[in-house]
């Protein structure tokens, strides 16, 4: 029995059992990143000694028989954008390369709560910006399933360290895309919840009405056990709603029979891979074998969806990262600086990386004045559309299912010298995030022998049902048990 190959399920109910301890385990997935990870690179920090602290006390939770939840004893990985107190938190940027935190994310502290253990920090594109995690300040990770592919992004490294076994659960963030495109290039579940339905608190922040922080598993069960742990209302961010957290796992083997299927038209053009069109369809045809009934919908703002995600995403972006100064924390270059203005130049040049300095330009062009009515307002405005079509589409089915991406993992170096061809990328996914909603990406076939993904989206805090439709998937293919041979 490989250890770092269990399901939370599976890994829960032996570390109960003891029939295996969580130190046990812990140290099979240390040895695991260290010998395999120098392939990958999915990991910025390794935290064994913290790992291992933290396994203890889940043996001891265990063997007084207190406290013990789902993921208590369960090793994970958190992406480098979330806070840890006393743990580098990065962002992939060299502008915070060795920034430590002096307090914890919600979501880190709602883990630790449940006793899950964590070894370390996972990847990403530098503050989120990207699609291939090609944009990192320290290094780019590898797609476990073909070295010389990316993982995609921006959540890449948590993507990839699921894939190749060096976590149990790993925890991402979705500001467009960011868990469920490197979930679908990785052959992993991931998904994006409603927003509001995780506390951002301790989040370092991209676009601050987009992000939401969601898991990576193994399958859709696991997904639904990791985000009950982590969501709810929390005080300390007031865009979190104040409503009980659904038991996501108790009604998720209930029948999808009956069940409306909405398969968005716009979502089905010229130029998707074949191989992934099949998948796609032969997913389609799974769950109408499993009783659902398929109903074609229409999203006509779906052609706006990837420019008012770009725009808002760059206006937001260049104001949240005005903080990154060099006057109050990070990165600080004020050696024969002539004033203040020139520590804030000399900072944020060295600092800041191509794609994130042309994001903030890019911000700033859309927020200044004169341009902010024809570019930033109507960008808000279509937003709504958006949003509306949702609710329009869903007033008429229970859920719906599209591909995460056109195409399949590409080659590493593929899209870097053209921006808007890797922005393109994020065509299918990028919607759900200025409208709200909930969206899980599953693995549903392989094509050129890379991985394909689909996404299930739901209704505004439904993710039950997104569940209930995922797991119904999982349970009669095996696609999601595939492995990469690493």
């Amino acid at each position: 029995m490989q250890l770092t190959n269990l399901t939370i399920q599976e890994a829960s109910e032996l570390l109960k059992t003891k029939k295996i301890s969580s130190v046990e385990l812990t140290k099979e997935t240390l040895k695991r990143i260290h010998d395999v990870d120098k392939k990958v690179k999915s990991y910025v920090t390794v935290t064994d000694d913290l790992a291992l602290k933290q396994a203890k006390q889940a043996d001891e939770r265990i063997a007084k028989g207190e406290n013990i939840t789902p993921l208590t004893g369960i090793p994970f990985a958190m992406k480098d954008c979330i806070s840890t107190r006393d743990v580098k938190t990065t962002c992939s940027s060299k502008i915070l390369e060795n920034y430590v935190p002096q307090y914890n994310a919600t979501v880190t502290n709602k883990l630790a709560d449940a006793g899950a253990v964590l070894v370390g920090k996972t990847n990403m594109d530098e503050f989120g910006m990207g699609s291939s995690c090609e944009n990192s300040a320290f290094f780019n990770t590898h797609n476990p399933w073909n070295l010389n592919h990316v993982p995609g992004g921006s959540s890449g490294g948590s993507a990839a360290a699921m894939s190749a076994s060096l976590a149990t659960f790993t925890i991402g963030e979705d500001t467009g895309g960011s868990v469920r495109m490197p979930a679908g290039f990785c052959n992993v579940t991931g998904i994006k919840p409603t927003y509001g339905r995780v506390s951002r608190y301790g989040l370092i922040s991209l676009v601050s009405s987009f992000d939401c922080i969601g898991p990576m598993t193994r399958d859709a069960y696991d997904c639904a056990t990791v985000l009950e742990a982590i969501a709810g209302h929390d005080e300390k961010d007031s865009t979190t709603y104040n409503s009980a957290v659904p038991n996501y796992t108790k009604n998720i083997n209930k029948s999808v029979k009956g069940m409306k299927l909405g398969i968005p038209k716009e979502y089905f053009v010229a130029g998707m891979e074949a191989g992934v069109e099949s998948s796609i369809q032969e997913a389609i045809r799974t769950y109408e074998k499993l009783g659902m009934e398929i109903h074609e919908v229409s999203l006509p703002t779906t052609q706006y969806g990837l420019p008012v995600y770009y725009l808002l995403l760059f206006a937001e972006a260049s104001s949240n990262l005005a903080r990154f100064d060099g006057t109050r924390f990070g990165l600080s270059k004020s050696e024969n600086a002539k004033d203040v203005i020139d520590i804030y130049l000399q900072t944020r040049r060295e600092g800041f990386g191509d794609e994130v300095k042309r994001r903030i330009m890019l911000g700033a062009y859309a927020l200044s004045a004169g341009y902010y009515d024809a570019y930033y307002l109507k960008a808000q405005k279509v937003r709504t559309l958006l949003r509306r079509d949702f609710e329009t589409a869903f007033s008429k089915v229970d859920i719906l299912l599209a591909p995460t991406c056109p195409t399949t993992a590409f080659k590493l170096g593929e899209k870097t010298s053209d921006p808007l061809e890797m922005y393109l990328s994020d065509i299918y996914v990028v919607a759900t995030n200025p409208a709200g909603v909930p969206a899980m990406a599953l693995p549903c076939g392989f094509s050129n022998d890379m991985p394909v993904g689909m996404q299930l989206i739901g209704k505004h805090l439904d993710e039950q049902t997104i569940f209930q439709v995922g797991h119904a998937y999982q349970q009669v293919t095996d696609w999601h048990k595939q492995l990469p041979l690493i």
